[in-house]
């Protein structure tokens, strides 16, 4: 059964850091490409990281620069660092993958409030 847990979010002032992971059970992350949402109410969620197997790696452009995606295979977890944090990027991220079969998989998320 393949589980996803994120931790890391909480409550940061305005230009801030923080850094969310995400911890797999069940499914290798060091072969399959790994992504990391945002979802504010009445929003969709949004892909804000994306990472494919290979280590290639994509941002949305409100957080090129300022966010990074990064794994570690020999804790099966990935990684969003956030620096410069915005107000704007107040929302419950979640991560996500797929397996080989095309399935997806979520993790339940973890709540980022930026705000001074």
């Amino acid at each position: 059964q393949v589980q996803l847990v994120e931790s890391g979010g909480g409550l940061v002032q305005p230009g801030g850091s923080l850094r969310l992971s995400c911890t797999a059970s069940g499914i290798s992350l060091s072969i399959r490409p790994m992504n990391w949402y945002r979802q504010t109410p009445g929003k969709e969620r949004e892909l804000v990281a994306s990472r494919s197997s290979g280590g290639i790696t994509n941002y949305a452009d409100s957080v090129k620069g300022r966010f990074t995606i990064s794994r570690d295979s020999a804790k099966n977890t990935v990684y969003l660092q956030m620096n410069s944090l915005k107000t704007e990027d107040t929302a419950v991220y979640y991560c996500n993958t797929r397996d080989a079969y095309g399935s997806d998989y979520w993790g339940k998320g973890t709540l980022v409030t930026v705000s001074s």
